[in-house]
């Protein structure tokens, strides 16, 4: 039980300080994340938006206020993270970070579903 606490924090600590990194990029360098999403085919209207949905899904995530809308963070993590792969893919870039993502938030989901449900 003590392992898998540990393991569950390790991993939902590194998808919260991924998208808390990645928001703080959309804000900060919101130029440079432009030219990215136009080379990757994605609107730049969205990155504002996102950037305030990662912050939320954190906040989701790491509070136990409400399951649901947990679960609906993780789920938009995930198709985050699915998104970005075969953008990546497309793009014929390396997948190896948002595999690790999807990999984080899966040990993160599921490991939680054991210990909290």
């Amino acid at each position: 039980m003590k392992t898998q606490k540990i393991v569950y924090w390790i991993a939902t600590g590194l998808i919260c300080a991924l998208m808390l990194a990645s928001a703080g990029m959309y804000i900060v360098n919101h130029q440079g994340v432009s030219e990215i999403f136009k080379q990757l085919g994605f609107p730049t209207f969205v990155i504002y938006p996102l950037a305030f949905a990662k912050i939320l899904g954190v906040i989701a995530i790491t509070t136990k206020k409400s399951r649901t809308l947990k679960e609906w963070a993780y789920a938009g993590f995930f198709y985050d993270f699915v998104l970005a792969f075969m953008a990546h893919y497309n793009a014929g870039e390396s997948v190896l970070g948002t595999s690790i993502a999807i990999i984080l938030l899966a040990v993160s989901y599921f490991v939680g579903k054991k210990l909290f449900d």
